[in-house]
């Protein structure tokens, strides 16, 4: 075989290689869109998040006011951080145990959450968010990107619905 025809062939199992590995990101990022929050539906998150959330949205986001109506929540929240690997809280060491595709989801929830309320704003989420969790500014610059990169693609929901 000419080194020509062993390149070609080596740059072709690389490409499959990539998009196989890419396949697989997305088979989980299509499962993590199926599975996302479900434990919200269920006791006994459903009764603190439907008499509480709604409180929330005139809340500030991290204020003094938000913080001290997430106590109403605490077995919710709890319970819902323990099941949702989406969270830094389900981990030992928190963002530092997250993959990207945990920290992907994450950034998103964050994102729709920052829809429902009247104050939300996604990069204002990101810098309340790495005091919360300790994450570097290279972190919180890719964060950023990715969120600016998703306000540029006019995602469809129905936020203000919610």
């Amino acid at each position: 075989m000419e080194i020509k025809q062993v390149s070609t062939f080596k740059t072709m199992r690389h490409i499959e290689a990539v998009r196989n590995y890419l396949n697989t990101v997305i088979k989980e990022l299509l499962n993590r869109g199926e599975q996302h929050d479900q434990s919200k539906l269920e006791s006994p998150e459903i009764e603190l998040f439907d008499k509480f959330t709604p409180l929330l949205k005139n809340l500030v986001y991290d204020s003094p006011e938000y913080r001290e109506s997430l106590k109403n929540l605490k077995v919710a929240i709890d319970h819902h951080n323990a099941n949702n690997r989406h969270h830094p809280e389900h981990f030992k060491c928190g963002i530092n145990d997250m993959t990207l595709i945990d920290i992907l989801e994450m950034l998103l929830d964050w994102k729709a959450s920052s829809l429902r309320q009247n104050d939300g704003n996604i990069l204002k989420s990101i810098e309340v968010n790495q005091k919360r969790f300790k994450y570097n500014n290279q972190m919180k610059k890719i964060l950023e990107n990715t969120a600016m990169w998703l306000d540029s693609e006019n995602t469809s929901h129905h936020a203000e619905e919610s």
